[in-house]
């Protein structure tokens, strides 16, 4: 246990051993693409590819090795939106522990199969991770079980902090560390580790539009606790972030910034198709906030916390990032119902190099069907200025188009 409430760098070195033998040092990735939309030198930290999908591994197997004999005696309880659940579970089988796991009746399957594989008991209670966090306390109580923190806790903390070690070591002249924020426990961690080997680092925090507890909690001057969450990032949709983790926030941290889902939707597409990296919403908060950052030119890590995602929740926020990004365009046009007219639209998509995926020629949409007929386009692009191209060009024939989306 780390005495008088106090994490420092040698309780993070410490972890760093604790856990080298299981948990995978993930090396940067330098992107282009990142770096061009935002103006500065951007590298991926891809804990999505860590053991468990994520970096909670970390944190859990280094409290968890530091528990007594007696604290392992008792069993493990945990809550968690399924990061943090994976991770204990984990530590748990390889170090033979009983545990019990809380999640939220909203985790997605995948994250829910993923822990039972480990072998432990997963009870499903609540639509929140503040509710699930509730329940396991109540077990907690009633059956004697030792209880694992996601993030409220130091020695949890240490573990991620060792996050930041890895960065440093490979980038001694790293000027900025993004960080996603849940209930704060990473952020800590890694701003702490950061903070004590250069002082000069900057620190930025990323939450979710949604639920940006910590941020109107560092606003305020103190804690505030949210009412409800609203964000596609469930592993960061925390209601009441920890009152430790804020006080380490507040000392050590130097902005937070907050991002809307549609962005986080669009930094998942943008990394599955430029670096082939699969992560959760929540995971690509740091990279959704790059554009927003007031500085240019320098040296920037973005975090990204995990990558465990399901199918159908995949292609969801993909239709969604082609949509953002301008890949696919939909539109409506009246013709005349007329021999060759189709023809004419198909080859000027063809001319601007517009590839067709859907057409849907339709005589009964149309309010005079005598003379004309429905035309509904959907077409893959290259971007928002392709689009634009070509509905300049297909107004220029004399097209007058409704775009559906």
């Amino acid at each position: 246990m780390i005495i008088n409430n106090t994490l420092k760098l040698k309780h993070i070195l410490e972890a760093r051993e604790r856990i080298k033998d299981i948990c995978i040092n993930t090396k940067s990735i330098y992107s282009s693409e990142f770096s061009k939309e935002c103006g500065n030198e951007v590298y991926i930290k891809p804990e999505n590819i860590q053991l468990t999908g994520s970096f909670k591994i970390r944190g859990a197997l280094n409290k968890i090795k530091k528990l007594s004999e007696e604290e392992k005696s008792r069993g493990l309880i945990a809550a968690s939106a399924g990061n943090h659940a994976q991770g204990v579970a984990y530590s748990a089988n390889k170090l033979g522990i009983k545990a019990t796991i809380v999640m939220p009746k909203t985790t997605p399957l995948i994250k829910v199969q993923g822990t039972k594989n480990h072998g432990v008991e997963v009870v499903l209670a609540g639509d929140c991770y503040d509710e699930a966090y509730e329940e396991a306390k109540r077990l907690e109580q009633e059956k004697g079980y030792t209880f694992i923190h996601p993030f409220n806790d130091l020695d949890v903390m240490a573990g991620q902090g060792t996050i930041a070690l890895e960065i440093l070591e490979e980038m001694k002249d790293v000027d900025a560390i993004l960080v996603p924020i849940g209930g704060g426990g990473l952020i800590s961690g890694v701003a702490i580790a950061a903070k004590s080997i250069n002082p000069n680092i900057k620190i930025i925090g990323v939450e979710a539009e949604g639920a940006k507890a910590m941020k109107l909690s560092l606003d305020s001057g103190k804690l505030v606790n949210l009412h409800s969450v609203d964000t596609i990032a469930d592993g960061a949709a925390v209601k009441n972030p920890g009152d430790i983790a804020f006080d380490i926030v507040k000392n050590y941290v130097d902005e937070i910034l907050t991002v809307e889902d549609s962005e986080l939707m669009e930094a998942v597409f943008i990394l599955l198709e430029k670096h082939k990296l699969v992560a959760e919403a929540t995971g690509v908060l740091s990279l959704a906030a790059l554009k927003k950052l007031n500085f240019k030119n320098k040296k920037v890590v973005s975090l990204i916390s995990g990558g465990n995602i399901d199918v159908v929740t995949m292609a969801s926020l993909l239709n969604c990032g082609l949509l953002s990004r301008g890949r696919i365009f939909c539109f409506s046009v009246k013709l005349k119902d007329t021999p060759g007219q189709l023809l004419k639209i198909a080859e000027i998509l063809a001319r601007l190099g517009a590839n067709v995926i859907k057409l849907e020629h339709n005589q009964f949409k149309a309010v005079d069907r005598l003379k004309h007929v429905a035309l509904d386009v959907t077409v893959e692009t290259n971007g928002n200025e392709h689009i634009q191209e070509i509905s300049k060009a297909l107004y220029n024939e004399g097209y007058d188009i409704v775009r559906v989306y």
